[in-house]
């Protein structure tokens, strides 16, 4: 069987092509330079030419939220186009198998916690990342319509915060975890005394790494039918991927300086948004059909810490 993975150069891509390879699948890729994924004729050239058997679609345009905030037009338009372009072209070329990968920014800015899947679109979203989050919920609703339309078997997961091997640092782009990592980091190179975060410290979050979030899109992947929609409804068929478990940015800040060495003060900036003040997801469905997370998030750290040290280029800007 033919896999198309789209996004095989991002942080979650390369942990799923890396777990693919392992199993010997036949796997099918493109780099953005070789294909526009925002460029519809591009995409039903593409698919009309490899004729996959099945897709993972991974790719998409992220950030933290300084990015989110300064760009929305771009992470709108840009979700948008990947993925009407891949989910309607996979549709046009046959394939009968997808896995579409979303964001917990899905769900209400003050949805109860742990979030449910049954809280999508039951209030309003977190107005920082808003343009995102609609953008991923038009991904579930195209899979759930190709499904109902034309008995596809589109499936949508749901990961928290994610973080690991191949993340993006940069600066003010990256999402919580990567930027405070990579301010940890220069602060003990520069012998800096004092670490300011933005907001108050008090935001709770919840971080999968994702070699397990790469398991858990295969684990859901490779369902049988009727197990999965065993779990879901026709109108709310994604799933949550988590740890089930989370923590205060402050905790997370001394957890980062506590694996970077730093031993100077932790500030907290209160005049800098806080975004959403929790975001912990209900992972029941995932647990009850057989998984669950398995990195502890101390040992993720350091184990992302290292690769950050030895593999990235600290020159990135």
């Amino acid at each position: 069987m033919k896999i198309y993975l789209a996004g095989h150069r991002g942080m979650v891509g390369g942990a799923i092509l890396r777990q693919l390879q392992a199993r010997g699948a036949a796997v099918i890729t493109r780099s953005r330079d070789a294909l526009d994924l925002t460029d519809q004729a591009a995409v039903r050239a593409f698919f009309q030419t490899e004729r996959p058997d099945a897709v993972i679609l991974a790719a998409a345009r992220v950030g933290g939220i300084h990015a989110n905030d300064t760009f929305p037009a771009s992470f709108i338009y840009d979700n948008l186009m990947i993925e009407a372009n891949v989910i309607h072209q996979a549709h046009d070329a046959g394939v009968q198998s997808l896995l579409c990968l979303g964001s917990s920014c899905i769900y209400p800015r003050n949805a109860a916690q742990p979030m449910a899947e049954d809280a999508l679109l039951t209030g309003s979203l977190e107005p920082t990342n808003e343009p995102y989050a609609i953008a991923k919920i038009a991904g579930i609703k195209l899979c759930e319509s190709y499904n109902r339309q034309y008995g596809r078997d589109y499936r949508s997961v749901m990961p928290t915060n994610l973080y690991g091997p191949g993340d993006n640092f940069h600066p003010q782009n990256s999402h919580v975890l990567p930027a405070l990592m990579r301010r940890f980091h220069e602060a003990v190179a520069t012998g800096a005394d004092r670490v300011t975060i933005w907001g108050s410290g008090t935001p709770q979050r919840e971080f999968l790494h994702v070699d397990d979030m790469a398991a858990a899109a295969l684990f859901v992947m490779d369902l049988d039918r009727d197990t999965y929609r065993a779990h879901t409804d026709p109108r709310q068929s994604h799933i949550n991927v988590g740890t089930g478990q989370d923590v205060s940015i402050a905790t997370l800040a001394g957890l980062l300086a506590q694996v970077t060495g730093f031993t100077g003060q932790i500030s907290f900036d209160r005049s800098k948004p806080d975004g959403t003040p929790r975001k912990l997801l209900d992972v029941s469905r995932l647990s009850q059909m057989g998984w669950s997370a398995r990195i502890p998030l101390e040992a993720g750290i350091a184990q992302t810490y290292d690769w950050f040290r030895t593999s990235r280029d600290l020159r990135e800007s």
